[in-house]
This record gives structure tokens, sequence and C-alpha cells, in this order.
């Protein structure tokens, strides 16, 4: 029997109005459903899906506010399920999951209460402080408390969301996880053009500025152009945010900085005098394999950081980055409190960077400790297979 709490919150929810989706058909078999309240979270439970699939080969359903990018195949998304007992019983009846995996701390009441009526199985991921949906705020009574109660496993992300929870689930119901796993960042690159532009550059020391904005170019002539008075041989690799300015900057480089530019695009190889190689061609795995420096272009003076992060960071790139993230905040949030990556104010502080990065331990201890940010998650993500193989009686 629903508790006061739940009763109050389902009276509140029954202004949404009642309308059966066009779901698609439930795929045979035994039904994983994954729920990712957030855009952070939808990668990461897109990835599971992924290892469901390929390793245990359930169809999963996975349900987010938007569609995940690398939806993997097998896998069917759908927006959350309203929250009128209604329209959980609706949702319910249609998909029958055999197993059901949240993530994050939101706790949707009616359909878990309804699930566990079901007895069907479910456990939480990458748990943090329990909270309702967004909107659904108001007093009920013991509504997180018995929301909670449903879950057999609560795995949470960090020791301070465990101990939120612990206010309201026993202790030996939590254990602390860790992050899920995110799809690999790892850009494909061609290993023979490697090989044959590091046999050009001669273990020159190499930086790279990653899709430079228009607004950025000055900084990052300065900051060359200081690095140089430090390192003579050093080489930029430049990939312009637009590669229709790479003439113009091509022109600039050569006529106001006297330096000798090739660029690739016309098929120009870096010889043992160039200064700059501009890389005005969409091969992005190529270059952070080059360049164990990257300013990551867009961060400083655009409009906010053009490329995700973790790319260069998987491939072994140490990183430096401006105070503008653009819709990479969390990404460079973790990186900086792993001290993964350098934070630059301005295109002195930019050039001050790059001179720092060119001692090499400098740069493989900035190096290491982004890779492990980007690579983080494959424990946690095996223990959640291992929790819904348990739950499924396959473990």
């Amino acid at each position: 029997m629903p508790s006061i709490g739940l009763t109050l919150y389902q009276i509140a929810a029954r202004k949404e109005p009642l309308v059966r989706p066009d779901w698609p058909e439930r795929p045979p078999g035994r039904l994983v459903w994954l729920h990712a309240p957030t855009a952070d979270l939808a990668p990461q439970m897109a990835e599971l899906a992924r290892h469901i699939r390929d390793e245990d080969g359930h169809p999963v359903l996975l349900t987010a506010p938007e569609r995940p990018a690398a939806l993997p195949g097998g896998t069917i998304w759908q927006p959350p399920p309203g929250e009128s007992a209604a329209g959980a019983r609706l949702f319910l009846d249609h998909w029958r999951p055999d197993v059901v995996l949240f993530s994050g701390g939101e706790l949707r009441p009616s359909i878990l209460h309804e699930a566990a009526e079901r007895r069907i199985p479910m456990a939480m991921l990458a748990a943090r402080a329990p909270h309702l949906p967004p909107g659904r705020d108001g007093w009920y009574p013991g509504l997180v408390k018995s929301a909670l109660a449903d879950f057999t496993q609560i795995c949470a992300v960090d020791d301070a969301a465990a101990r939120s929870l612990r206010r309201s689930v026993a202790a030996n119901r939590i254990s602390v996880a860790g992050r899920l796993e995110e799809p690999s960042h790892v850009l494909p690159g061609n290993e023979a053009e490697r090989e044959a532009l590091a046999h050009l550059f001669a273990a020159r020391p190499v930086w790279l500025a990653a899709c430079l904005p228009e607004a950025e170019e000055t900084a990052v002539i300065e900051a060359h152009r200081a690095a140089l008075r430090q390192a003579h041989r050093l080489l930029l690799i430049l990939v312009p945010e637009d590669p229709a300015r790479a003439p113009l900057l091509a022109y600039r480089m050569e006529e106001a900085e006297g330096w000798q530019v090739a660029q690739r695009s016309a098929d120009e190889e870096p010889e043992p005098d160039t200064e700059v190689f501009l890389a005005d061609t969409s091969e992005m795995g190529l270059w952070y394999r080059l360049a164990p420096i990257c300013f990551l272009g867009g961060s400083l003076a655009g409009t906010g950081c053009i490329r995700n992060p973790m790319e260069a960071a998987a491939l072994g790139a140490s990183l430096i980055h401006g105070p503008r993230p653009g819709a990479w905040g969390a990404a460079l949030g973790r990186l900086g409190a792993a001290r993964g990556a350098r934070s630059v104010a301005s295109a002195p502080d930019l050039a001050e960077a790059v001179a720092e990065l060119l001692a090499p331990d400098r740069a493989a201890l900035l190096a290491r400790a982004a890779w492990i940010v980007s690579s983080e998650g494959t424990e946690a993500t095996a223990q959640a297979l291992a929790l819904m193989r348990q739950l499924l009686g396959e473990g």
C-alpha cells in the first residue's frame, strides 16, 4: 500500500496528461532498463548498454532526457516516463523490464513503487545525494527513504555521496564504486602517417593548438614566439577552427614573424627549419598523437573549448586551457581536480605554460594525470555488470 508521502506525490502528479506514447515494440528476451537523468550520465549509461549487448546479449532500454550521440546497436532510447501512478503502470505494462538500473541519485517514486510491487529487481549506479525529478519538490513525508528502500543495492559515486545516502539507507546496501566508464575518446589516426611525420620531426619539441578560433590566433603566435626563445627547434602544429583561414595565417606568420610555415592541405612537409605546421585538415587523432602539449582552442578568448578535452587526454597529451570551458566544463573540472590540465587566463600565461611544459618531466606528470581521468570508470562498469547479472540470477 502506498505511503502517505507517495500518495501525496501521486496526487500532485495527476496533473500530468496521460497520453500513451508511440513506443516501439518491446524486443524479445530479458530486457534491461537503464535510466540516466542527466546529459552527463547518458553517455556512461550508453557505454554500459554497449557492454550489456556485447557481453550478455540482452536488449536494453535507455531512458534519458536526450538521445545519446553514440547509442549502441540493440539499444532503444526513450524519454523518461511520466510520474503519475497510471503513467507508471502504462510504462511497465509495455516494457516489462527484467531488471532496472537507475543512476545519479534521481528517484522516480511512482515507477519505483510500481516496479517493486511487480518484484522487478532494481539498483542505483553512480549515485549521488538522492533527489526527486526537477519540478517535483514538495512536502512528501518519508518519500525519499521509502523510494530508496526499493533498491537492492546502491553504488555511490564517492564517499561524500555514500555518507549522504546512509542517512536514508542501511549501510550494508551502499558501496562506493566511483564513476561509470564513458565511451572511448580515442580518435583514430593513420599509423603510417604518424610514423612518417614523427621521423620528419626528428625528436623536435612539438606543441599543438587544437581548433584555434580567429580570436586566439594572436595569443598563440605570441606564445610560440616566446617559447622559441627557450627552444629554438620548437614546432607548432596549428589546427585552425576554420580551415579556410590557413592561407591568411600562413601569410601573416611568414611576413610578420619571418617564420617558415608548411601547410598540410598543400602537401607541404615540415622541414627541419619549419616553425609552424598548419594542419588544415581533419586529422585530430593524428595531431594528438604527435604533440605532447596541447592548447585547447576556444577556451581562452573564444566562445568556449571547441573539442572534447578527453580526446587529447586519452592520447597522452598534456593539456592547457583558458577560463572558458564551453560545453566541457564538467570534463575540465575533473581534469583540474586531478591536476591533469594547466589553466591559463591570458596570452602571457599561455606562453608561460608552454615554456613550462617543454620540460618533459612536467609534461609527463600532467599527461599521466589526464590519461587516468580519461580512462577511469572501467572498474565501476565491471561492478555494474556483475550486479546486473546477480539481480537477473545469471551471476
